[in-house]
This record gives C-alpha cells, sequence and structure tokens, in this order.
C-alpha cells in the first residue's frame, strides 16, 4: 500500500493540475447560447483521481479544485453549482468505476450529471423546474462529447502515469482499475 505521504503528495500535484486546467479551461469560449458550458478539463484529473487515490481524497481533490477555482477565475455563485455537479458526478463516476465500464464511459456519465447537479440548483435558486427540462436535453447532448474529450485525454494520462517510476507502488495498488 503507498504510504500516506505519498498520495498527498499525488492529491497536491493533482490538485495544481486540475486549477491550472480550469485556468486554462477559462479561455475557452464555447459559442453555445448556454451560459457556462464548458469542456470540463479539471474533470480530467479527478478521474485519474478517482483510480489512483481513494474516496475521501478525490473527494478533498474536487471540493478544493472547486473553492480554489471558484476564488479565482469565478464568484461565490460558480462555487455553489460547481459543488453540486462535481459532487454528484463524482458520486456516479466513483460508483460506475466499480463496475468494468471504460473510463471514456465513466467519463461522459460525469460529465451528464455535473450538468444534472448544476440544473438542480439551478431550478431551485430561480424556483423554477422549466428550466431543468428546457436546459438538460440540450446539456446532455453538449456532455456526451466533452465527456468523450475529457475520458479519452484521462485515459491517456493514466497510461503514462502507469509508466511513472515514482508512482509505481500507487499505480501497482490500482493496477486493475487502470484500462
Amino acid at each position: 500500500m503507498p504510504s500516506k505521504t505519498r498520495r498527498l503528495v499525488l492529491l497536491s500535484l493533482l490538485l495544481a493540475l486540475a486549477l491550472i486546467m480550469a485556468y486554462v479551461e477559462s479561455f475557452i469560449p464555447l459559442p453555445l447560447p448556454i451560459p457556462g458550458a464548458k469542456l470540463g478539463l479539471p474533470n480530467i484529473v479527478t478521474m485519474v483521481s478517482i483510480v489512483l487515490l481513494n474516496w475521501p481524497m478525490t473527494l478533498l481533490l474536487v471540493v478544493a479544485r472547486v473553492i480554489l477555482s471558484g476564488f479565482l477565475f469565478g464568484n461565490m455563485f460558480s462555487i455553489i453549482y460547481s459543488l453540486c455537479g462535481g459532487f454528484l458526478s463524482l458520486i456516479v463516476m466513483t460508483l460506475l468505476s466499480r463496475r468494468s465500464i471504460s473510463i471514456t464511459l465513466i467519463s461522459v456519465f460525469g460529465a451528464i450529471f455535473h450538468n444534472m447537479g448544476q440544473l438542480i440548483v439551478a431550478a431551485l435558486v430561480l424556483q423554477n423546474t422549466n428550466l431543468f427540462f428546457a436546459y438538460f436535453p440540450v446539456l446532455m447532448l453538449i456532455a456526451i462529447p466533452t465527456g468523450i474529450i475529457t475520458g479519452t485525454a484521462a485515459r491517456g494520462l493514466l497510461s503514462l502515469l502507469k509508466k511513472t517510476p515514482y508512482l509505481n507502488d500507487i499505480t501497482e495498488a490500482y493496477r486493475g482499475k487502470l484500462k
């Protein structure tokens, strides 16, 4: 089993990488009529963390990333929406990762449930359930290609990490999950 220090160092590196991806993503405008739609680049790091680390550390990663990126590149509303979407997405992706499902498909479901979590909060805040039903089909269609992109990138990153000698004890512990 990997040492706590190595897992903490890996968590810190993943958090830094997720924040860099959130920063880069803030410069990529998507030509969509839906405000706040993004590629979900930090989700690549969440997928890697699900495979390499345990649930509490991945939850810590998601919460820290959302709060820090919200303060750096967003606002309080973006933090609330992202926390709800990120938490729901993390639950679904973690449950699916325990099955023999490809990481790309898990990422697609993560993107769909992230959008669902954000829409639930928006519908509650605005007290308008029609908002959920109006936007969800469109956001689901957006989630499929973005989930494929982030899932493919996560799979590529994991295959590179498997070759990293520093991570041998961590990747060896989760060898069965690396696909």
